[in-house]
């Protein structure tokens, strides 16, 4: 059966360390493009309306209040730390690359942003989960944090490689039953993989792609599998889980970009001349070619936002209604609330699957498309 020939073959398998580099890749890349100052020439003259984060801190109109904003984003944003409960959390390496050289520490020496560390290099300080170079008197250098680049291993980093081994352990245990089980039935963890393998291959490869499907298959069950891992890892409010991987642009314009490099480098040359040449009077030419590139790009762009605002969303409403609680400031509240974030729990499990379903089909109606045959 085709389970059988593209898990024993080992192509997943190479599919997911592929992905796993390119991830790592996106993050570092995304995680080095902060806000840095780009006025370089003073770094002495600093105003707190260049600094993130200075404003919140002079301007808070009173201690202790809630502030539901900053703490839903603060959960959906990326992080240095990997919080656990409370004040404690897990500290995560943080690799700093400058004009100077390279440095390399635990995110513990900032103390949550409170403290500021002396590096090999330059004096870092972590300001809205940002570093920057600061001088002496603890002020942003603007000059020198110019030139600090940040591919630290952050939280969203961390989950990734989990949900990566995750789906080694999962494919190289499939794999190697029906290695062991050649003709057999499919017994254990292969019985609980192999449907969903079958649904991959018979409700969203075989339709949209057609006979040629099977070449497709690897990527298609790694999109699946790594989306829909992520998104379930990120309903757990511990860890390993309350990363918001699939819930950051960053890694859903990578998924997208794989997509689009994969379609146009599968597309043959009918799908090529549909673009290039559209069967519309010449004339016609100078508006339908640049429409026909614009939807080229658009379409995995589509799949980016698609993703990155379901998920995204999903974290958000469950957080605002956790927050009712500490706006209110009423016991009474409390079980409207959890009643209503249970809910959304169970309907965010639903969610989580009907993504990863979506963009895998998605991306399988695209390739279609690019390899279909003129009729």
């Amino acid at each position: 059966m085709i389970s059988t020939r593209i898990l024993s073959t080992g192509k997943v398998r190479l599919s997911i360390v592929y992905a796993f580099f390119f991830t790592l890749f996106s993050f570092s890349t995304s995680l080095s493009a902060q806000n840095h100052p780009s006025d370089t020439t003073s770094s002495s003259v600093n105003t707190d309306a260049q600094i993130p984060g200075v404003e919140n801190v002079e301007h808070k109109t009173e201690e202790g209040k809630f502030d539901p904003t900053a703490v839903i984003m603060e959960h959906i944003a990326d992080s240095h730390y990997w919080h656990l409960w409370g004040n404690t959390s897990i500290p995560l390496p943080v690799i700093l690359i400058s004009d100077k050289g390279v440095d390399l520490f635990s995110s513990s020496k900032f103390n949550h942003g409170e403290d500021a560390y002396q590096g090999n290099h330059y004096t870092y300080k972590l300001i809205e989960d940002q570093v920057f170079a600061v001088d002496t008197t603890g002020v942003v250098d603007k000059e020198a944090s110019s030139h600090v680049y940040d591919f630290s291993i952050t939280k969203n980093v961390a989950s990734t490689w989990i949900s990566i081994i995750i789906l080694l352990l999962i494919f190289t245990s499939v794999s190697s039953a029906y290695k062991k089980r050649v003709g057999k039935a499919p017994k254990g963890f292969q019985s609980l993989i192999e449907p969903i393998i079958m649904f991959v291959r018979d409700d969203i490869a075989i339709p949209n792609i057609g006979y040629k499907y099977a070449k497709f298959m690897p990527l298609l069950l790694t999109l699946f599998f790594f989306i829909w891992i992520n998104n379930l890892l990120g309903l757990l409010p511990i860890f390993p889980g309350g990363a918001n991987v699939t819930g950051n642009i960053f890694m859903t314009f990578l998924l997208s970009f794989i997509v689009l490099i994969v379609v146009n480098t599968s597309g043959n040359k009918y799908y090529w001349k549909h673009i290039l040449l559209p069967d519309v009077p010449w004339w016609l030419y100078p508006i339908m070619i640049p429409v026909e590139i614009i939807g080229v790009v658009s379409k995995p762009f589509a799949l980016m936002i698609r993703l990155y605002a379901n998920i995204s969303a999903g974290h958000i409403i469950v957080l605002s209604l956790i927050s009712l609680i500490f706006i209110f400031k009423s016991i009474a509240i409390a079980p409207v609330s959890v009643a209503f974030v249970l809910f959304m729990d169970v309907l965010e499990l639903l969610v989580g699957f009907l993504q990863a379903f979506i963009f895998t089909m998605l991306t399988a109606l695209f390739i279609g498309t690019a390899v279909q045959e003129h009729h």
